[in-house]
């Protein structure tokens, strides 16, 4: 379900009409996540990290509203919740398109994620099914090769787009701390500096699995 934004009274409406005329409309930053309690977490539950991780992304992104904007044809929609459109790769080092629904529990999650991966180990190409075209998702993709510093997205500025894009990189110890850099990418028209904060603020709470009721 989604419910249309009143942008005649929305307080971000100049906001939004500013950065929605540019050719670039959205900005982005990378920072670190500490992940150490989230890996023991997942070596004791028996599943993989890349979907302890992927849950934590995921329940974050419910939990700010400027995050489940979206534009349709000029007028802004607010979703009742956002699922995730992440890249999956095969033996062959190709990736494709997936769509895997919300849970607010992990093992639910897990079992929408593993049909998934096996969809796409069964198929070639990107995978561009109808569920590829959908709002209600953010975009994610892992880079567990390299623990970037920043981090750039292939865009097409004809096609109008309003996803957030949120990418991981490889863990890396520093001390005691085993750090993980997120890139964030959001429209600025429907979200600043102060809504990427909220929402690194709760992917930190949620890799802690100190988890709110979500």
């Amino acid at each position: 379900m989604k419910q249309p934004i009143d942008l005649a009274s929305w307080n971000r409406r100049e906001h939004f009409a500013f950065f929605s005329a540019f050719e670039e409309p959205f900005f982005g930053l990378v920072a670190d996540v500490e992940v150490s309690r989230a890996y023991e977490r997942a070596k004791a539950l028996g599943v993989s990290f890349f979907q302890v991780y992927l849950h934590a992304v995921l329940r974050a992104v419910n939990q700010v509203e400027a995050f489940r904007y979206r534009i349709e044809a000029g007028q802004v929609y607010c979703y009742d919740e956002v699922h995730v459109s992440a890249t999956l790769t095969r033996p062959d080092s190709t990736f494709a398109f997936s769509f895997v629904p919300y849970a607010a529990d992990l093992t639910q999650f897990g079992l929408g994620l593993a049909a998934e991966m096996e969809a796409v180990q069964q198929s070639t190409g990107l995978r561009l099914t109808p569920n590829a075209a959908r709002l209600d998702v953010v975009h994610f993709s892992a880079i567990p090769w390299l623990s970037f510093t920043g981090l750039t997205h292939a865009r097409s500025y004809s096609h109008p787009d309003s996803i957030p894009k949120l990418s991981v990189g490889r863990y890396r110890r520093v001390g005691q701390q085993l750090l993980m850099p997120v890139a964030v990418n959001v429209h600025h028209g429907l979200a600043d500096g102060y809504h990427v904060g909220l929402f690194f603020e709760a992917l930190q709470h949620e890799l802690n699995g100190t988890q709110s009721a979500q």
